[in-house]
């Protein structure tokens, strides 16, 4: 079933600024939040260092902005990628709830990244970093949907088929013949929710499910 929003509720249910769960997503794992911190801390003291050097002239406040720009970036290079996403599903000129149920549920193996590293003898060896993924298959009334991913998580064993599933739907177009994108989703039995990442503001969501999906 598929209950189209009225206008203004997917900006609701999607904020333009970064949230906290949000923010966390973007910072990433340990090794993704300490090449930011590297980022942060090389990249800003050179132009401070610079801006020091060079104080009194004009170009000494510019390197001090920089500077301090870059030491920043820990924090707002999150913020800037989350706005980005975000702003990703706020564009579709159509969106609207889904309730349907799981049809099918599977694992995939998904390559994350692929780096080269001198094992004991020196020689260069390919390693490669894979992650499992959550694959699920969705449908209603009318027929098949779409496939939810995600990185399987052990909470996800408590998943079965048939479980009703609620999410957005966007698209290009009104009449939803192709779909563009789901957020994450909301399953109600299992009180769980799935997703690659955290779109939806969770407990407006909810709020509106219970007053549009009676």
């Amino acid at each position: 079933m598929l209950v189209p929003l009225k206008p203004g509720e997917l900006q609701r249910l999607v904020p333009l600024v970064a949230t906290g769960p949000q923010f966390s997503h973007c910072w990433g794992n340990p090794s993704k939040g300490l090449q930011r911190v590297l980022v942060s801390s090389i990249g800003g003291v050179i132009p401070l260092l610079i801006s020091q050097s060079t104080f009194g002239y004009g170009a000494g406040s510019v390197w001090l902005v920089i500077g301090i720009t870059l030491l920043l970036y820990v924090l707002w290079g999150p913020i800037l990628e989350a706005g980005q996403r975000n702003s990703g599903l706020r564009r579709y000129p159509a969106a609207a709830l889904f309730e349907g149920t799981i049809a099918d549920l599977y694992t995939r193996e998904r390559l994350e990244d692929r780096q080269e590293q001198a094992d004991r003898s020196g020689r260069l060896e390919v390693v490669e970093n894979r992650r499992t993924w959550l694959c699920l298959e969705l449908e209603d009334e009318d027929g098949p949907l779409g496939v939810l991913r995600c990185p399987l998580l052990k909470e996800h064993r408590t998943l079965r088929r048939g479980m009703v599933l609620r999410c957005l739907v966007l698209a290009e177009r009104a009449d939803f013949a192709r779909i563009g994108a789901l957020s994450d989703a909301w399953i109600p039995q299992a009180r769980l929710w799935v997703g690659d990442y955290p779109y939806l503001l969770r407990p407006a969501f909810e709020e509106i499910c219970l007053r549009r999906l009676r």
